[in-house]
């Protein structure tokens, strides 16, 4: 496949300013700690024209291949907030002109980026909730809403989203994660959105840019936050600059279609070939998806000011970086860079697909073995899909083998010493890309267990939109099966699960566990930040402890069929002077003064105390 640098586009949205058909950001803040802005100025023909700006004393223009652009940089640091003048000239007379808003920013909320303390719901807005039923279609987006076909759109919406936070709220999750909610112009399958059309428009199938902010606004104000899926290595073959290259390298180009290798390894391979590098960084990830250029220096810009643009707009708290190791990683460190100079406490974990601590490690920055290649990513957090790998193992297999079982568990944090800050690792069971957890363990007790040890160990425990009440999905019955529609969410629907009352007695047991440790996990301060001490797996049996000076919650976990006895005297170092606890899901009571027994399949958390 090979797109030709200066496709002819038609229907631009701004055609009202004349010749300016688009032009990005379409606003910007004063106060801004980078005061440089690049505007970015689409129309036909639009470098015949001069550019002038009477209220700034100099700018500088800049003309690509493509004669439909123009990037302008300005310094606004003598500017002040309101509108800009801007005038198109030919022959020393102004052909059109059109004003340029500079707001006044607004301050921050007091809320953190997502940090540990967090427990993080990802769900698909368009599987989630239809709040809104008279955006299911629209006629500036090419695919029509189809319920009935699992990889059709169903009509989720961010009304849907803000209909529901009380749940959200009552669940005792405290920040969300929807997978993309910028246009994507797919003919089909996409109500993913991970293929985008437009980096500055929430697709209107999903609501309005302001609904966006509702939403943010309304976490806000139940002191929870909101993380944005964001994607820098590739845009959808729809997007509009795709049709109409600005250059002809802002995308990777083959003679022929070429297809990344998905090696993410071989970053961190040090025997490498460069043809593979290549391939990896720069082929496409699917045919659909234009792969980035991101050292082309104003696509890069263009990807920074976009990230900021939705940040102060939206008042988001967070990033997740969709496909972080395909990226080229030196522009990458640019971008996360410039993130966090404007906005220090910003957290942006990546996503990257290995099964490797090693590997995943390389990405966190300051990480050491990234240092033995001279780099350092900049990125504050990783997805650790080694923990996943183990979580969705451990509790089907009933045996003491040397690496299976509760082992896997053990193994895994045996690796933290990689990561330079396991705090602030992702850690996750499943997310909108595998099977179902209720598919890997079908029954409640195994989901229990699961649960149970996600939101006690270290790093920032992330769960699938609902899972919590027991629904299923599998892999490779297809992606639509993972992402089916969550009950009650469409008028339509028979039975509505975001209702204690019409819940099932399987989803209700499912919720009731789920909403009782999460709620308990905000309280507890050692699960959020405590030090972790660990202790050998013995027939099968898994303790752990997190501590604070203050607090101490040992962790015990059977993943026998059969009860299990343990002498407490092996764990004199984690129960310090402590002789009693209690246990958060069951309110038991317990000794720590001589052995303590466990049910089969049942993790115990518990609270100690003197």
């Amino acid at each position: 496949m090979r797109i030709l640098a200066l496709i002819i586009f038609t229907s631009l949205s701004l055609s009202i300013y004349g010749q300016i058909e688009r032009i990005e950001p379409p606003f910007w803040w004063k106060g801004m700690e980078n005061t440089q802005l690049q505007l970015m100025l689409y129309g036909k023909q639009i470098a015949d024209y001069q550019v002038e700006i009477p209220a700034l004393d100099s700018i500088t223009i800049q003309k690509v291949e493509n004669p439909n652009y123009l990037f302008i940089d300005l310094d606004l640091a003598k500017v002040k907030a309101g509108k800009l003048e801007i005038q198109l000239r030919k022959e020393n007379k102004v052909q059109s002109k059109f004003e340029y808003e500079i707001k006044v920013r607004e301050q921050r909320s007091d809320i953190e980026s997502f940090n540990a303390s967090d427990v993080i719901y990802l769900l698909m807005p368009d599987r989630f909730a239809n709040g809104d039923l008279s955006n299911d279609a629209h006629p500036t987006v090419t695919e029509q809403p189809n319920r009935s076909h699992k990889d059709g759109r169903h009509g989720g919406d961010l009304q849907g989203i803000i209909d529901h936070l009380d749940y959200l709220e009552d669940l005792g999750v405290t920040a969300l994660w929807s997978t993309p909610l910028c246009e994507d112009n797919d003919s089909k399958v996409s109500y993913h959105t991970y293929a985008q059309s437009d980096l500055y428009r929430i697709d209107p199938r999903f609501g309005t840019n302001q609904q966006y902010r509702d939403l943010a606004d309304g976490l806000h104000n139940r002191g929870m936050k909101l993380i944005m899926d964001y994607v820098t290595n590739h845009w959808g073959v729809e997007h509009w600059m795709i049709k109409d290259l600005p250059e002809s390298d802002w995308i990777h180009q083959f003679a022929e279609y070429t297809n990344t290798n998905h090696r993410k390894e071989i970053h961190s391979d040090p025997y490498a070939a460069e043809q593979d590098r290549k391939e990896l960084k720069e082929g496409w990830f699917v045919p659909s998806m234009a792969d980035l250029n991101q050292e082309n220096p104003l696509l890069l810009t263009y990807l920074i000011q976009n990230a900021l643009w939705w940040i102060e707009f939206a008042q988001i708290d967070g990033f997740r970086v969709d496909t972080y190791p395909y990226n080229d990683p030196e522009p990458m460190t640019v971008w996360v860079s410039a993130i966090r100079e404007e906005y220090p406490h910003f957290n942006i974990v990546g996503e990257g697909w290995m099964h490797s601590t090693i590997h995943l490690s390389y990405w966190q920055e300051k990480s050491p073995i990234a240092a033995l290649q001279g780099y350092d990513s900049k990125l504050p957090s990783v997805m650790d899909f080694t923990l996943n790998d183990a979580l969705i193992k451990a509790f089907n297999e009933h045996n003491s083998f040397w690496e299976h079982g509760t082992t896997r568990l053990y193994k895994n944090m045996q690796n933290d010493f990689l990561y330079t800050n396991p705090h602030n690792v992702v850690i996750f069971a499943e997310n909108h890309d595998t099977n179902r957890i209720n598919d890997f363990y079908p029954r409640i007790e195994n989901y229990k267990q699961l649960l149970s040890v996600l939101l006690t160990l270290r790093g920032i425990p992330q769960i699938y939109y609902g899972s919590e009440i027991g629904m299923t999905g599998k892999k490779e019955l297809g992606d639509g099966d993972i992402r089916r529609d969550f009950p009650g969410g469409w008028p339509e629907d028979k039975q509505n699960a975001f209702l204690k009352g019409e819940r099932t007695p399987r989803q209700t047991r499912y919720f009731e566990f789920t909403k009782k440790l999460l709620q308990w996990r905000k309280t507890n301060t050692a699960v959020h930040y405590g030090k972790t001490l660990h202790y050998i797996p013995q027939n099968d049996v898994y303790v752990y402890f997190r501590y604070t000076e203050q607090e101490r919650v040992m962790v015990v976990v059977n993943n026998n069929t059969s009860p299990q006895n343990i002498n407490l005297e092996r764990f004199k170092e984690g129960i310090a002077n402590y002789t009693k606890a209690i246990e958060v899901s069951s309110q038991n009571s317990y000794s720590l003064t001589s052995s303590l027994e466990i049910p089969a399949e049942t993790v115990l958390i518990l609270e100690l105390s003197l």
